[in-house]
């Protein structure tokens, strides 16, 4: 086939963009067309269910998030760019005294990470392409941001509503590179589950509802991060050791079992604080100290007292006299949610043992 200049040219510099992107970490790039969503039914009927929680910049101008060209008037093309996160346990039984956060949270925060490297990549298209103009967005802005991985190439809808990459699985985190420049999409990424049902079986708590759609109410992830009050009793046992996010649908994931390979990227390595810190021992912590810690860490986002409400939740499951006594000490704590969470727990704790359970 005979390519005129301008399709030659788009080419070349499509296929440098993605050597670039290699080369700033990134371990997944593909390109997109800057075009409408074609899940507005799905997305505007799953805000109307309340599935969204209290995450209300969801819904706000949800036109907006559906249409990149509303965010850039002239976007043409959107470069996705995937990282990879994944870290092993320490242990292939790790100690349930000792808190659990998500593999992305455990050393630096990944916004930041990935938002100076797309910064990196703009900067490096500009060199080549001077009129080019471009929008970075890092899990901040109103994109759909697995659609447009997936039309990029980069995976494929699990039955977590995770992205799953065939030969990577589903660690790896998602940015997005709005350009003004016409760019030679790549074919949409297919795959499937087939009958596999792991991660809705393996949810603690039933958030993914049906295949494809997650109930944010009941995730985990959301309990500890997004929710801004008590966590419901209900649910607050369903935690375990789990206090920042939740890993538990990808753990499950036969892709993830078989192709994750563990990162070497120095951001994602553990820091000692997500490392082996027992819970009991974190709910005393104070303020400078939880700074001390988290410093630089996506956990900063929950803040001091949105973390302890979580410790003090997940100890709600336990009877031990430590545990106790690490809750009823909670309950002078300076902050009012902490205090509010440890007096749940411990009437969670009272109501069992009047059961017998």
């Amino acid at each position: 086939m005979c390519l005129n200049g301008t399709q030659s040219h788009g080419f070349t510099l499509a296929k440098e963009i993605k050597a670039q992107a290699c080369a700033l970490g990134f371990d997944l790039c593909g390109i997109a067309a800057a075009e409408p969503s074609v899940f507005r039914k799905e997305f505007l009927d799953w805000l109307a269910r309340g599935f969204h929680g209290e995450m209300g910049y969801l819904a706000r101008d949800p036109e907006r998030r559906l249409d990149p060209r509303q965010v850039m008037p002239d976007a043409k093309s959107i470069v996705a760019v995937g990282m990879n996160y994944y870290v092993r346990d320490e242990s292939p039984a790790p100690d349930p005294n000792n808190a659990v956060f998500a593999r992305y949270a455990r050393n630096l925060d990944y916004h930041e990470v990935m938002t100076g490297r797309l910064k990196r990549l703009l900067a490096f298209i500009q060199e080549r392409e001077p009129q080019a103009q471009g929008r970075v967005y890092v899990d901040t802005g109103p994109i759909l941001e697995r659609e447009v991985a997936r039309r990029a190439g980069l995976g494929w809808f699990g039955k977590n509503a995770m992205l799953i990459n065939t030969r990577r699985g589903s660690y790896f985190l998602l940015g997005e590179l709005l350009l003004n420049l016409p760019l030679p999409p790549d074919a949409p990424a297919e795959g499937g589950c087939g009958t596999c049902t792991r991660c809705l079986d393996a949810c603690p708590t039933g958030a993914i509802v049906r295949p494809f759609e997650v109930d944010s109410r009941r995730c985990i992830s959301y309990l500890t991060i997004e929710l801004k009050g008590a966590i419901p009793e209900e649910l607050a046992g369903s935690l375990g050791s789990r206090i920042f996010g939740c890993d538990i649908c990808q753990e499950v994931c036969p892709f993830n079992g078989r192709r994750s390979q563990p990162t070497d990227e120095p951001a994602f390595q553990p820091r000692a604080a997500t490392a082996a810190s027992r819970m009991t021992d974190l709910l005393s912590m104070t303020e400078e100290e939880f700074r001390e810690r988290f410093r630089g860490s996506p956990v900063k986002r929950a803040k001091r007292r949105g973390l302890l409400r979580n410790v003090a939740a997940a100890l709600s499951a336990r009877e031990d006299a430590e545990a106790i006594a690490a809750l009823e000490q909670a309950l002078n704590d300076p902050e009012p949610l902490v205090r509010e969470q440890a007096e749940r727990s411990l009437r969670a704790v009272r109501e069992r043992r009047d059961r017998g359970v």
